[in-house]
């Protein structure tokens, strides 16, 4: 048989249930007190890796902290969070370095150019101290290419970034390697994406 409980006594277990979840969690974070610059990836066929990152740089500028962003396939296209980055005036460095995707330029010796010179660029606000998160967009895609050699980049990111440097690296088919070396690891899972019925990127919600 069965005795339901009063709503007085299932506030009571809850209060309780949570009063013990309190107590493990409080445990728990008190052991977490290391600090350091995280490097961060984004990869995943799913949407939103850009737009995750992005999310981080406006959490760090509501702070007042400052973010550099170099864009390794975007270029010259307007997007919204350009636009909204630039708000924040000296705040945001912003490096569109890209010439668009491999398929729209049809050029590999331009995509391998411009790629390494974003690469640079990247490495110089890394290293210079003066961001506190630097987002790297879409470098995963330049180097699935080979534009650029992933020894060195593994190299300099592991040995060279700043230890209060964050830095966030987005775009598919993240490599294994860069992978083992990051701090956090995103995969966005593609479930649905309305370009399958028909629909074309949007203002305001692709770019």
């Amino acid at each position: 048989m069965t005795v339901e409980m009063t709503e007085d006594e299932l506030n009571a277990r809850h209060a309780e249930k949570m009063r013990k979840k309190k107590a493990v969690r409080d445990k728990i974070l008190a052991s977490k007190n290391v600090e350091k610059g995280l490097l961060i990836v984004h990869t995943g066929k799913g949407k939103g890796k850009s737009t995750a990152a992005f999310g981080m740089a406006f959490r760090s500028l509501g702070h007042g902290l400052p973010v550099a962003v170099v864009q390794f396939v975007k270029g010259a296209m307007d997007t919204g969070e350009r636009m909204a980055l630039e708000r924040f005036g000296d705040l945001v460095s912003i490096n569109r370095l890209g010439e668009g995707f491999t398929w729209e330029t049809q050029d590999r010796q331009r995509d391998i150019a411009a790629a390494k010179h974003a690469w640079e660029t990247a490495k110089e606000l890394i290293r210079s101290g003066e961001y506190h998160l630097v987002v790297l967009d879409e470098l995963n895609i330049v180097l699935r290419y080979d534009y650029l050699p992933l020894a060195e980049v593994l190299e300099f990111l592991t040995n060279e970034k700043p230890g209060d440097v964050h830095v966030v690296i987005t775009g598919r088919n993240a490599p294994d390697a860069l992978i083992e070396i990051a701090d956090l690891v995103t995969e966005m899972e593609l479930v649905k994406h309305p370009f399958r019925s028909g629909v074309k990127a949007q203002k305001g919600i692709e770019y």
